[in-house]
């Protein structure tokens, strides 16, 4: 654990880390992490395969942050089909001021982990569309 980093991350989140990249999966899929407040420690907390946007908005808590590593299936105007990655940081506005300061730190590191370039922050479940999602990856 480095300095600025108040969470460990678990053997067992980077072992899903790994098997979620090199998924072969031709649907969208969510890799749902969260903050053992306890052990501190950056643990899964569910994944899913086959979940749409709308699906993944009405799975995660209304009032704890989380981190998603999210696949979609992307249509392009010229009917190529990519898969991209993405990490989501979702922190409530309303969430506790210490479970935001846990997540907050921890990002970074995590990041570094799942090493995408495409990272997304929503502070409200709402922001978290379909919409909002393709334009963010075009």
């Amino acid at each position: 654990m480095s300095d600025n980093q108040i969470c460990d991350i678990s053997n067992e989140v980077l072992e899903e880390l790994k098997k979620f990249r090199f998924s072969k999966s031709k649907n969208n899929a969510a890799l749902i992490l969260k903050v053992d407040r306890e052990k501190q420690t950056v643990v899964l907390d569910e994944f899913i395969d086959d979940i749409s946007v709308d699906e993944l908005q009405d799975t995660l808590p209304g009032h704890q942050p989380r981190y998603v590593i999210y696949t979609y299936k992307m249509v392009h105007d010229d009917q190529r089909i990519s898969y991209p990655m993405c990490f989501i940081f979702y922190t409530p506005r309303d969430s506790q001021i210490e479970l935001q300061m846990m997540y907050a730190c921890t990002k970074s590191a995590l990041q570094r982990e799942v090493d995408l370039t495409r990272v997304y922050e929503i502070r409200e479940l709402d922001e978290l569309t379909e919409e909002w999602l393709k334009a963010k990856l075009k």
